[in-house]
């Protein structure tokens, strides 16, 4: 089944046509997408847009991105945002969550401790609940980790990932999948293709985060990467890219990928078998 694993579906960059670009989605076979929250302020919006999409299903959370703006009320109106919502098929999971070390202003010493302290306080949350996480690891693979190992039984996705195989195999350890997406189709993107190439689809999953990410199909020499949108019918193309390095047919990689999806995420797969897939 062909899934994407992250999508933010309730971005501003959609609002112009949302619904064309869940109808492109369905018409390429993407048959669910996991739209995650990044705060408070838009748990309604990620939950709404999930439900207005074919096998829509959706996640809460506070991303590291929004962790400046965010302290303890918000950490008290996700946990009830969670309890309220347990009941719903379509709530599969806690993130967009974890660090951030690319962004400079989130790299200061008080930047850190803050995203830090909110990102072990969900993991807390995942753990009380029994929810799998969307990690969000950029440039912050080994401390991601150091908190997640301090969760046993709390696995999920390691989304758009980018770290080493050492650290691919102690994410899969913690029972996490990897996500691949936009990002491995470039040639230039030598170590993200080579764990592609070389990891188990048992612990490898389809992505876009789109808006973001686009596949290198949809950028022209010389545009920059931000200023292209990308959408969830380009997990299609995701699932080629793989199955071409694996030298693989691509209805294998497609299913493969969606059962460890289903695997790491056990909610959606209790929807999806409830829809009879």
């Amino acid at each position: 089944m062909l899934i994407d694993t992250h999508c933010h579906l309730d971005a501003p960059e959609f609002a112009q046509d949302r619904e064309q670009v869940i109808e492109r989605a369905r018409v390429a076979g993407v048959r669910s997408i996991v739209v995650p929250s990044v705060g408070v302020f838009d748990f309604q919006a990620a939950r709404e847009t999930a439900m207005a999409a074919t096998g829509g299903v959706y996640a809460l959370g506070i991303h590291p991105l929004f962790t400046p703006e965010a302290g303890a009320a918000d950490l008290e109106g996700l946990e009830q945002e969670i309890q309220l919502r347990l009941d719903d098929p379509r709530f599969v999971a806690l993130g967009e969550i974890g660090l951030d070390y690319f962004v400079p202003e989130l790299k200061t010493e008080e930047a850190s401790r803050h995203q830090e302290w909110l990102y072990e306080a969900q993991l807390a949350m995942a753990q009380r609940y029994g929810l799998p996480v969307l990690l969000h690891v950029r440039r912050s693979q080994d401390r991601v980790l150091k908190y997640l190992r301090q969760f046993p039984g709390v696995g999920g996705i390691a989304h758009a990932f980018n770290g080493s195989e050492q650290q691919a195999q102690m994410f899969v350890r913690q029972g996490c999948a990897l996500g691949f997406g936009g990002a491995m189709t470039f040639g230039r993107a030598k170590q993200i293709r080579r764990l592609a190439q070389d990891m188990s689809l048992d612990d490898i999953v389809l992505e876009t985060d789109a808006p973001d990410l686009a596949p290198s199909w949809l950028v022209e020499p010389g545009t920059p990467l931000a200023s292209v949108r990308n959408e969830p019918a380009e997990v299609k193309g995701v699932a080629e890219s793989l199955a071409e390095l694996r030298g693989m047919d691509v209805a294998d990689v497609i299913r493969q990928t969606g059962a460890t999806a289903r695997r790491v995420l056990p909610r959606l797969d209790a929807l999806l078998s409830s829809q009879g897939y």
